[in-house]
């Protein structure tokens, strides 16, 4: 709790009721409401900083771009932060591949991750086609990468460039 402007005088209150003020968040640099519930109450906002202890997972030496987490890649540290956001559970990042290269002790979070792609730029994928009462199966070849569920380009044997939704380890399926 920070200190309260020592400029504000206010009548003692033997019944306080503490509140969070709209849209104030429940961490970091805030502010907590207190009133005075009785007649000729009173309010005041009192500015805290409100921080988490939280045991997150962190690198347990450095790792490269690129690389797909391990179990003996990981570590937990119990870390006091202000900021949401980092794994509390090796579930979570298991098998996630390293936007960027870190350092030994650093917390992993969201956004230094990202799925393993399914499809890679080059690769060879089968395309299937899937409708009521019927499936077409064709080649083509991925224009970028893509991990599950995300869209990715092929340039088919007619040259043709078609989207698709990036499905298990090399197949695109195609929404007729």
């Amino acid at each position: 709790v920070d200190d309260i402007d020592q400029r504000i005088t206010l009548p003692e209150c033997a019944r306080l009721e503490a509140f969070l003020p709209t849209g104030s968040q429940l961490i970091g640099k805030t502010s907590v409401g207190v009133r005075c519930l009785e007649k000729n109450g009173w309010s005041i906002f009192v500015p805290v900083q409100i921080r988490i202890s939280l045991n997150l997972l962190v690198s347990a030496r450095q790792l490269s771009q690129g690389h797909t987490l391990h179990e003996e890649d990981l570590a937990s540290q119990t870390t006091e932060t202000s900021q949401t956001g980092g794994f509390t559970a090796p579930k979570q990042v298991l098998g996630k591949v390293l936007r960027y290269s870190i350092t030994a002790g650093q917390v992993l979070r969201e956004d230094l991750l990202r799925p393993p792609y399914s499809v890679v730029q080059g690769q060879v994928v089968q395309i299937i086609v899937r409708g009521s009462g019927f499936n077409i199966r064709n080649e083509g070849v991925a224009l970028n990468n893509a991990s599950e569920g995300q869209t990715v380009q092929i340039r088919t044997s007619a040259s043709r460039v078609i989207s698709g939704i990036a499905a298990a380890s090399g197949v695109v399926e195609i929404k007729p």
